[in-house]
């Protein structure tokens, strides 16, 4: 999606993609730092390790906790920071910057893709791990009215539901599954990615009956066990596609300094993951 964005704009850059061990994080910043990278982008597990290793942490990463898009800003003479677009690098200071595009895509591509409003609605949400974290505390900051947290290891989502009270006061947490119906329900773990998985969430204690709306972050298989199941039971359903548009389309926003050609990055985004021939919609 980001190669097919630079050509419309007319950019002669490239996204590549590198296989980096968390442990040489470090050098392969520094690295791409010394060769004047624009920005990158990371995956996990390297958002939060990340956190530390960047020079500056954007607003967007320290409500997050986590980085996923780094711009290189290189200084002037007068001591101002410029992206290196805006500059030749050379013998100039060069930072990192360290953003968070995914936030504000969970949001995004819930209430367009869904076409529901997260203000006040009743959430249930499954997973507490890196995604789920940031996708619990994104809820809670839209003004959900309630938010049922539910995961394998129960600490880690009494921590999330701790967070939530103190910055969200206004969010009631259930730290368990609904007793009544729900708005949405929302997928965060890896449940789904191979055809054979079990479904995210325990049958026994929770039907997809009692939802309006599944919403899964898996966006391959396009349709999960868990989508199948959502849409069986009368559910509005999307996955993951809408999200991984709209971080990847901030970040080119904020290397290039020009809006992101959106529908443009969609098509070439639906043809790499689900086949040029395939018209997949939700």
């Amino acid at each position: 999606m980001h190669n097919a964005g630079l050509r419309v704009l007319g950019l002669d850059w490239r996204y590549l993609a590198f296989d980096v061990h968390p442990e040489n994080l470090r050098e392969a910043l520094n690295g791409a730092r010394a060769m004047k990278f624009i920005g990158l982008n990371l995956t996990v597990p390297h958002k939060v390790i990340a956190m530390d290793l960047v020079d500056e942490l954007d607003e967007s990463a320290r409500v997050w906790g986590a980085v996923n898009t780094v711009l290189f800003e290189a200084q002037e003479s007068s001591g101002k920071w410029k992206p290196m677009r805006e500059s030749d690098g050379d013998g100039a200071t060069i930072r990192a910057r360290g953003f968070n595009t995914d936030a504000e895509a969970i949001s995004r591509a819930i209430e367009e893709d869904l076409g529901i409003q997260l203000k006040g609605a009743a959430v249930l949400l499954l997973g507490a791990g890196g995604a789920g974290r940031t996708a619990a505390l994104k809820l809670a900051d839209s003004g959900v009215k309630e938010l049922y947290l539910v995961n394998r290891t129960r600490s880690k989502a009494e921590e999330i539901a701790g967070e939530i009270h103190k910055r969200s006061p206004g969010v009631v947490v259930n730290v368990d599954y609904p007793g009544k119906n729900v708005d949405l329900v929302v997928n965060a773990t890896s449940l789904g990615l191979q055809a054979e998985d079990a479904l995210p969430f325990d049958s026994q204690r929770f039907s997809l009956k009692k939802a309006g709306c599944a919403y899964d972050m898996i966006y391959r298989p396009a349709e999960t066990s868990f989508l199948k199941e959502a849409a069986r039971n009368g559910c509005k359903i999307t996955n993951g596609l809408g999200m991984l548009l709209y971080q990847g389309a901030k970040a080119l926003e904020l290397w290039t300094g020009q809006p992101a050609p959106l529908e443009v990055m969609r098509t070439a985004l639906r043809e790499h993951i689900y086949g040029a021939t395939s018209h997949h919609s939700n």
